[in-house]
This record gives structure tokens, C-alpha cells and sequence, in this order.
């Protein structure tokens, strides 16, 4: 019924869900629970992500199919395509190369996915994002906006990269899109905020937002690596130093689709959404 919603809880995402009283009358799954990538995660953890996001994500196809969901937008992950770009963006086209548990996981999601989409009438969309930011934000985000909030110096000033992201509201409204584009075929999308910016300028922007001058400070990147080894962060600094840009070019063509907000508008609603918390000002 429109303007009704009701919550069912299935628990534990893997081979054994039932799924069988949260699909009845649905005409649509947007799939975006996983197990996500964790640093430094157990080798011993590795079979979780597979139960999760590989053999759960077909378990709910398999479910959704036989229910009559006619569109399952499921949201992937730019790892699949690999974890750095050098000479060119990553496409939709590209042979995946994903690396470590997470990735590879997510990637046999995918396939699965194309198995159920090939045996069945129910359109399968398959998104593949970048970093992900906003309210609630983790890892290297929440930690540069930690390190300009403090006034520190910020060895990153000699970083020369590229980086594409994409902001909570601009892939809602994506997902949302794919339910409602009316001729849709089953295929991967890339998405992204449009706007790629260096590590550097991403600092710039959040002091920008606080109403801070960041202090960037110039530092060889090969020494940051170095250091990095030493105290065991060689891949949070790897992800601030490397590059990772995606084409979603032909995603806002083909779908007619932009990102209704702009990167700085997004950056400022994270920071207002950071600047309010009172754990953050402890730090």
C-alpha cells in the first residue's frame, strides 16, 4: 500500500535466510547489506565475506526471482575492478581484478547475480561505487576530518593523485533511479560524484567546511610509504597516496541520471554532521 512500509527482520544474511515472508508483493530488492571490508581482518574471517556477499546475495535472487521481483539493484563495489587506477579510469567493461576476501566476494555476488538474471525475467542492476561518504562516515574520511578539526600538520602535500567518490545522497538517488527508469536491461553501472579530487584537495575542501585553513605539509611520498611500513598503515596511506578514479560517464548518459549534490555541498553536510557529534570533539 502506498505511503505503508513495514519491517521484517531476517537475521544473518548467508545460504540459510528465509526470505519467504519478506518478498511477497514486492516488485523490487534493492541489496545493499554486506559484510564489509575490515583492515587487517583475520585470514580465518575470509569464508564470512563469501557467505555473505556471495552465497547470501544469491540466496536472496534465488528468493526474489521465484517471488516475481521483477528489478534487484544490488550495490557492488569499485574493487572488484581492482584497487588502483594508473593510466586510465575504471569502467563497467573492464575484466575484474578484485584483490583480498571482500572484494573477491562481492565479485561472485555479481556473478551469481547474472546467473539468477540469465534464468529468469527479473532485471538485475548491478552498481559499483567508490568510497562512500557522509553522516556517519569511517575509516580515512572521518580521520582527515579528525586531523583538520585538531589544527595538526597534515604530511600529505606533495600527494599527486586522483580520487573519485561518492556521496550517500548521490548514490540513494541512483538506486532509487534504477527502480524507476522504465526501459532497463540488466548490466553494471559505475557511479561517482563527478568530481574527482586529489587527497590534497579533499583536505582543502573539509578545512574549507570547518572554516579551518588545513595545514598541509609537503612530505615525499616515498617516505610516507616507508613510514607507513614501519608502524603497519602501509594501506590507509596507500588509499591516501594511490589513485582510484571510475568513468561513470556512461552511467548519467545512458540514464539520463546527475548527482543532485554537489561534492562541496556534501562535504559541508559530513563535516556538520561530524562537528555535532560530541565523541568527536574528544579526539
Amino acid at each position: 500500500m502506498s505511503g505503508v512500509s513495514e519491517k521484517i527482520v531476517v537475521g544473518d544474511i548467508g545460504s540459510a535466510t528465509d526470505w519467504r515472508a519478506a518478498l511477497p508483493a514486492i516488485d523490487a530488492v534493492i541489496h545493499v547489506a554486506a559484510r564489509v571490508h575490515v583492515l587487517h581482518d583475520s585470514p580465518a574471517h575470509a569464508h564470512l565475506y563469501e557467505e555473505t556477499n556471495a552465497v547470501g546475495t544469491r540466496n536472496l535472487a534465488l528468493a526474489a526471482a521465484a517471488a516475481g521481483v521483477r528489478r534487484f539493484v544490488y550495490l557492488s563495489t569499485v574493487k572488484v575492478n581492482g584497487e588502483e587506477t594508473i593510466d586510465r579510469a575504471y569502467s563497467a567493461e573492464d575484466t575484474p581484478h578484485p584483490v583480498g576476501a571482500y572484494a573477491i566476494s562481492k565479485w561472485n555476488g555479481e556473478r551469481y547475480l547474472r546467473e539468477v538474471a540469465d534464468r529468469s525475467s527479473m532485471i538485475v542492476a548491478i552498481v559499483r561505487s567508490p568510497l562512500i561518504y557522509g553522516p556517519g562516515v569511517q575509516a580515512n574520511f572521518l580521520r582527515l576530518m579528525r586531523w583538520v578539526r585538531m589544527g595538526l600538520p597534515i604530511p600529505l602535500g606533495s600527494v599527486r593523485n586522483a580520487r573519485s567518490l561518492v556521496s550517500i545522497c548521490n548514490l540513494c538517488d541512483l538506486l532509487v533511479d534504477l527502480l524507476n527508469v522504465s526501459a532497463l536491461s540488466s548490466r553494471t553501472w559505475m557511479v561517482s560524484d563527478g568530481e574527482d579530487l586529489s587527497t590534497p584537495e579533499l583536505i582543502r575542501r573539509i578545512g574549507r567546511a570547518m572554516d579551518r585553513r588545513a595545514q598541509l605539509i609537503p612530505m615525499p611520498v616515498s617516505a610516507l610509504k616507508q613510514c607507513a611500513r614501519l608502524f603497519g598503515k602501509r594501506d590507509e596511506i596507500g588509499r591516501l597516496c594511490g589513485s582510484l578514479v571510475v568513468d561513470s560517464q556512461p552511467t548519467r548518459q545512458l540514464l539520463r541520471w546527475s548527482p543532485p549534490v554537489t561534492v562541496d555541498d556534501a562535504i559541508a553536510r559530513t563535516v556538520s554532521w561530524f562537528l555535532s557529534q560530541p565523541s568527536h570533539h574528544a579526539s
